[in-house]
């Protein structure tokens, strides 16, 4: 017998809380702002700094450009306590901008791709399991910081039933040469439906050093990541019309049946990561306009993937055990770079780099299929050559970079050209050229599972892309960006005709793949409307790369400052859509999307009401997700079988402290 819950009942009552929550915290807020002093100066206010018309205290007060923010190619951008539409967009588990990502209907699920970028500077296979790593925090992923005061920042979120999300980051110097960040990304969520509930947890630590006389640098970070999802499978086939028909009794959707609940999978790593430079000649020196420097690069990362099932489910096919499924897939990455900089300023800034990199793939025993043995590692050693290009004159500017694969087991080679010229202050515009050979992904290459369909080894060639790409801005009225891509021996998952089980395939046709997005924002007032919509054109004799022609996302929204600007408001509609086609479908098995063209996804509106607030450095969050659902009909989902989620009210902060 199931145990119905009771979770209708209780949707009224939950919401009442999140909105009186929200009120408390707006009044809370803006009795602190208002019993501010007025002689406080405009940075004290947004820093949270005790402020006066002493001129001495003012002086010490920082400057919130002096709050950095490095990137891992040494970017720098400083903290934004302000209250934008694109922080809205950020507001999320990922906390980055999600256009072109359909959420599964949990939190840290995965996400359904809409588009894709084929611009590619890497040389070696990736670890597969795409599905788990959009929350799996990368190199790219890490910043690093300067502070002249310790800075912290509280992010929290609700979640969908039992649980939360928070994600909770501090960081200071110690000296004007070393400072460190500690941070931790947490989450658990039930989940609506039966057997969906998703826990991880991102722990990051970061240093950044400078010697006194600026001759040696360093950055290095340490990162774990436990990323766990029970698997259900999606509905089952005959429960999908109980969700279309919208009927009452099925709204509670822990009563929808889902196709097993007996799995789960985790995807967990670590990486030490150090990149290092000492200036053997630097600009400050006698030769003013020559800068020489070696740099050192090394990573470190191992990571698994493994898939969990009390009993075999015969959904995936013929299992070699009954009972205790375990799929298990690790890899162990070691790689080192060293490279030589010089720059002087007529040349512009060049690098030459030689790389090793040491992988170590696979499984611990060796599958026999029909007598064929295969191999459960893939391991070896690349060395690899390259270098970087940098030009600036002007307003004029030129990027190049490129790399090569000289000996192991794995070919491979990009490159990668960017040319930039800001016409002015308002007008930037950009092309970029991008060649790229690499071999698939390893789990496309070779895969063990105890599901005798889910055992290969692949003989597959290198996919190789190129993509021109435009980009044209003016001010924040329009952002127009054009890549054209052609893509040679695509490999994807599809079912196989035979086994009817998912397995890794190769296009061997050419397919030519056009995106053009247009950003902008038009202004009145108070109001202003946001629109992103990305279209895009396909051409695939054998229709392996599957994307909606139209996505588009749009925002009205109305801002405003209130109680003697002691708040600012932002409140307003957005809506989500994007056009039939032939949405991926998810396997948990692999941890892989996969196509399938038995039926047409999408054409479903997502429209969305928010409210949000800034008061001193603190922003508030309040939104109605897709209350549109009970009137525009259940044919929403993220993919084949998993329906995406029903309208919510969730409620977050971000709360930044300059001490």
């Amino acid at each position: 017998m199931r145990i119905i819950s009771n979770k209708q009942s209780n949707c009224n009552f939950s919401l009442i809380k999140v909105v009186f929550s929200f009120v408390m915290l707006l009044q809370l807020n803006m009795i602190c702002a208002q019993e501010r002093p007025d002689k406080s100066n405009r940075l004290g206010r947004e820093l949270g700094i005790s402020g006066g018309n002493d001129s001495v205290n003012k002086k010490k007060l920082p400057k919130i450009t002096q709050y950095q923010i490095i990137s891992h190619t040494n970017d720098t951008t400083y903290v934004d306590t302000t209250l934008t539409i694109h922080k809205e967009y950020k507001f999320n588990y990922l906390r980055k901008d999600n256009f072109g990502l359909m959420p599964f209907s949990n939190l840290g699920q995965t996400y359904n791709s809409l588009t894709y970028n084929f611009q590619n500077t890497s040389l070696m296979p990736d670890f597969g399991a795409r599905a788990r790593h959009f929350n799996y925090m990368e190199i790219e992923d890490i910043k690093y910081y300067r502070v002249p005061t310790p800075l912290t920042e509280l992010y929290f979120k609700t979640a969908f039933e039992q649980g939360q999300q928070t994600d909770a980051f501090f960081t200071v110097n110690t000296s004007p040469q070393f400072n460190f960040s500690i941070a931790y990304k947490g989450l658990r969520s039930l989940g609506k439906y039966q057997h969906i509930l998703t826990s991880s947890g991102n722990f990051r630590f970061t240093s950044n050093y400078q010697s006194k006389n600026n001759r040696y640098a360093a950055r290095w970070h340490i990162v774990t990541q436990d990323l766990l999802n029970q698997e259900n499978g999606g509905l089952q086939d005959d429960n999908v019309a109980y969700f279309e028909s919208g009927e009452p009794e099925f709204i509670d959707r822990s009563i929808l049946e889902v196709n097993f609940e007996n799995a789960e999978s985790v995807l967990k790593g670590k990486r030490v990561y150090l990149d290092h430079t000492y200036n053997i000649i630097k600009k400050g020196d006698s030769l003013s306009k020559n800068k020489l420097s070696i740099g050192h690069i090394m990573n470190f990362e191992d990571k698994y993937f493994q898939y969990d099932q009390t009993t075999a489910n015969s959904l995936f096919g013929q299992a070699n055990v009954t009972s205790g499924v375990k799929d298990r897939t690790t890899l162990e990455y070691f790689y080192n770079q060293l490279q030589l900089n010089y720059s002087n300023n007529i040349l512009g800034s060049v690098q030459f780099n030689v790389s090793n990199s040491n992988y170590n793939y696979g499984y611990d025993k060796v599958a026999v299929i029909n007598g064929n043995t295969i191999t459960n590692r893939l391991k070896g050693d690349i060395f690899s050559a390259g270098g970087a290009y940098r030009k600036q004159y002007k307003g004029f500017e030129l990027n190049g970079e490129l790399g090569i694969n000289i000996s192991g087991q794995f070919e491979g080679n990009f490159l990668k050209a960017t040319a930039t010229f800001n016409l002015n202050d308002e007008i930037a515009a950009s092309a970029t050229l991008n060649h790229s050979s690499k071999a698939p992904n390893y789990n496309a290459l070779l895969y063990q599972s105890n599901y005798e369909s889910y055992i290969w080894q692949n003989s597959f060639n290198n996919t190789e892309t190129q993509q021109l790409a435009f980009q044209l801005k003016y001010k924040s009225l329009a952002n127009i960006t054009v890549d054209l891509n052609t893509i040679n021996d695509y490999v994807y998952f599809k079912e196989d005709e035979t086994s009817l089980q998912v397995n890794a395939f190769q296009n061997n046709n050419t397919i030519t793949y056009l995106r053009a997005k247009l950003e902008n924002e038009i202004k009145f007032g108070k109001f202003a409307l946001n629109n992103t919509i990305l279209y895009q054109n396909v051409q695939d004799d054998n229709s392996v790369l599957n994307v909606p022609e139209l996505t588009t996302r749009n925002t009205l929204y109305f801002s405003s400052h209130m109680f003697k600007k002691a708040m600012y408001l932002q409140t307003g509609v957005t809506l989500n859509y994007f056009t039939k086609y032939y949405m991926n479908a998810y396997n948990p098995v692999l941890a892989e999307f996969y196509v399938q063209t038995d039926r047409e996804y999408g054409d479903f509106p997502r429209l969305d009401f928010f409210i949000n607030a800034k008061i001193r450095q603190t922003r508030l969050y309040l939104k109605a997700e897709h209350f549109n659902s009970s009137f525009t009909g259940y044919n929403y989902y993220s993919a084949p079988n998993y329906p995406y989620r029903d309208f919510v009210v969730r409620f977050g902060l971000v709360w930044n402290f300059f001490l």
